[in-house]
C-alpha cells in the first residue's frame, strides 16, 4: 500500500503589509520615452520609497527605459495600466548581484537581495527586448569583445549566463508578483533564489523572442504558490530547481504548489529537476493546463543526489504535447562518492493528454531540438537505476491518446532485447534519452510499488510495440486497465524482476 501524502502548506504570508505612500517616478525626473534612459531616477524612486517604508513606486502610462535596478525591502513596484518598463538592449547597462550568495552570477533587469516584503504589481508590461539585447550580445563576439568562453560554438550563441534575466530574487522573504505581463527575456524570465513566502499570481509570461527562456524557476525556496497565471516559454514553463551549496545545510525545494496555470514550453511545461542536490519535498501541482509542449506536461527528475518526495500530481489536461509524464532517478559518476538520490512517494491523480504524430511545438520560431536517432512515438516512462528503483508511485485516473504508426522498420525495440536499452545513468534526464522505446504507452523499469488504476490507453492507428512494458519492476498492482486501439494478443509486458 502506497502511503499518503502529506502537505504542510501553511505560509506566512507574504507582503501582509498595506503599501502607503505613492512615489511617481516622473517627480524623480524620469522621461516617458523608449530611447532615454530613466535608470538613475527610477532607482532614485525606490531607494526613496524604502526610506519611507511601505512605499509604492507608480511606473505611470508610458515607455521607461531602463538598465538593472535594485528592488528594496517594503516596496511595492508598480506599473500602471498602459505602463511598459523597457529594458535596455546594451548589456552594459545590467549588473549581477554577488557571487557568493546567487546560484548564478547573472545580470538581471530587477534585481533583490537579502531584503524583505517586497512586491511587483501590475497590470503593466515588463518587456525585457530580449530578441534585440541578445544579438547585440552575440555581435560582441564577433566583434573581438566577448571572451569565447561565453559562447556556444555548436549552437551559435552567447551563453545563457552572459544574456540578462528580467527578475532575479536572492535570499529574500515575503515577495509577491502579481498581474504583472513579463514578455521578452534574452535569457531565463524570473528567478526565486534561496526564498521563503513567495507568491505569484495573476501573472502573463510571454517569452519566445530568444533561447532558454525558462518562465519562471524556482531554486531551493520554502513555501511557494504560484496560481492562475499564464507561461508561453521558450524553455520550460516552471522549473523547480535544486544546487549544491554549503552541504551541511542541504537546501532543498519543500512546499510548493503550482496551480491553475496554463503552459506552452517548447520544453517541459512543469518540470521538477533537472538540477536536484538538495530535492523536493512536499510539492504540489494541481489543475494545469498544457498546450503546443515539446517535451513533458509533468517531469519529475533527479539528476544528483537529492531526495525526492511526497510529490502529487493531479488534473492535469494536456493536449498536443510531446510525453504526458516522464519520471526519472539517475546519478552521475562524478557524485557517486555521496550517497545515492531517491525518488519515493509521488501521487499522479487525473491526467488526461494526447500526444500528436507531429513535433507539437513546430509553430515555434525557437523549436525544440531533434533528435540524432530514429524513433517512433515516445511513451510515458519511469525509470529508476540498477540497485536504485524509484519507489511508491500511485497513478490513478488518467487516460493517454497516442497517434500510433510505430513501426519496426523505422525504429525497433524488440521485447526479446530488453537488455539493449541503454540505462545512461549519467546521462542529462529527458523522455527522449533511450531512443527507441519497446512500449507505446507506458514503460517502466527499475520501480517497486507501482500502482496503475483506472487507465485507458488509446493508439489510433497500428503500433508494433505492446502498450506497456515493466522490466524489473517489484509490486506492481494493475486494476481496471484499458488499452483500445492494440489488436495485439499480448499488449502488457512484464519481465522477471532484478535479484
Amino acid at each position: 500500500m502506497i502511503p499518503r501524502i502529506i502537505f504542510f502548506l501553511t505560509l506566512g504570508f507574504v507582503c501582509t503589509t498595506c503599501f502607503g505612500q505613492d512615489f511617481d517616478i516622473t517627480d524623480f525626473g524620469a522621461v516617458n520615452s523608449s530611447k532615454v534612459h530613466s535608470t538613475k531616477q527610477i532607482q532614485l524612486a525606490i531607494d526613496e520609497a524604502s526610506k519611507h517604508k511601505n512605499g509604492r513606486v507608480i511606473i505611470p502610462k508610458g515607455n521607461w527605459l531602463t538598465g538593472s535596478l535594485r528592488l528594496r525591502s517594503n516596496v511595492d513596484f508598480h506599473l500602471n495600466k498602459g505602463a511598459t518598463l523597457i529594458g535596455s538592449t546594451n548589456v552594459e547597462d545590467y549588473y549581477a548581484l554577488s557571487r557568493t550568495t546567487a546560484t548564478y552570477n547573472w545580470k538581471s533587469l530587477l534585481l533583490c537581495l537579502n531584503d524583505s516584503n517586497i512586491k511587483i504589481s501590475g497590470p503593466g508590461v515588463i518587456d525585457g527586448q530580449g530578441q534585440e539585447l541578445a544579438q547585440r550580445i552575440d555581435n560582441l563576439f564577433y566583434e573581438g569583445k566577448l571572451d569565447s568562453n561565453a559562447y556556444q560554438f555548436k549552437e551559435r550563441r552567447p551563453k545563457a549566463h552572459v544574456r540578462p534575466q528580467l527578475i532575479q530574487f536572492v535570499n529574500c522573504s515575503k515577495i509577491e508578483v502579481e498581474s504583472v505581463n513579463i514578455k521578452n527575456a534574452a535569457s531565463w524570465v524570473q528567478v526565486y533564489d534561496l526564498c521563503t513566502n513567495v507568491r505569484v499570481h495573476d501573472i502573463t509570461v510571454e517569452s519566445v523572442s530568444y533561447w532558454n527562456n525558462d518562465g519562471i524557476d524556482i531554486i531551493d525556496c520554502k513555501n511557494v504558490v504560484i496560481s492562475d497565471s499564464k507561461i508561453n516559454a521558450s524553455d520550460d514553463g516552471i522549473c523547480v530547481k535544486s544546487y549544491k551549496r554549503n552541504q551541511a545545510l542541504q537546501p532543498i525545494c519543500e512546499n510548493i504548489h503550482i496551480y491553475n496555470c496554463t503552459v506552452r514550453s517548447s520544453a517541459s511545461a512543469v518540470k521538477l529537476g533537472t538540477s536536484s542536490f538538495g530535492g523536493f519535498k512536499n510539492i504540489r501541482i494541481e489543475d494545469i493546463k498544457v498546450y503546443d509542449t515539446y517535451r513533458s506536461a509533468i517531469a519529475i527528475e533527479s539528476w544528483e543526489t537529492g531526495v525526492i518526495e511526497n510529490i502529487l500530481v493531479r488534473n492535469i489536461h494536456a493536449k498536443n504535447t510531446g510525453n504526458a509524464l516522464f519520471i526519472k532517478l539517475n546519478k552521475r559518476a562524478v557524485y557517486n562518492h555521496m550517497p545515492d538520490g531517491s525518488i519515493n512517494n509521488v501521487t499522479i491523480d487525473n491526467i488526461k493528454c494526447t500526444v500528436p504524430f507531429i513535433q507539437p511545438d513546430i509553430h515555434y520560431d525557437l523549436r525544440g531540438p531533434s533528435l540524432p536517432c530514429f524513433h517512433n512515438i515516445f511513451p510515458i516512462s519511469i525509470t529508476g537505476y540498477p540497485g536504485n528503483r524509484i519507489t511508491n508511485v500511485s497513478i490513478n485516473n488518467i487516460k493517454v491518446t497516442y497517434p500510433g504508426k510505430g513501426s519496426s522498420s523505422y525504429a525497433n525495440a524488440p521485447i526479446d532485447r530488453l537488455y539493449n536499452i541503454p540505462e545512461k545513468i549519467e546521462e542529462y534526464p529527458e523522455f527522449s534519452m533511450f531512443g527507441e522505446l519497446p512500449a507505446w504507452g507506458l514503460y517502466v523499469r527499475h520501480a517497486e510499488g507501482l500502482s496503475l488504476t483506472n487507465a485507458r490507453f488509446k493508439i489510433k492507428h497500428a503500433d508494433y510495440r505492446p502498450a506497456f512494458v515493466f522490466d524489473d519492476v517489484i509490486n506492481l498492482n494493475l486494476d481496471k486497465i484499458k488499452i483500445q486501439g492494440d489488436r495485439k494478443e499480448e499488449t502488457i509486458i512484464h519481465s522477471k524482476p532484478q535479484p
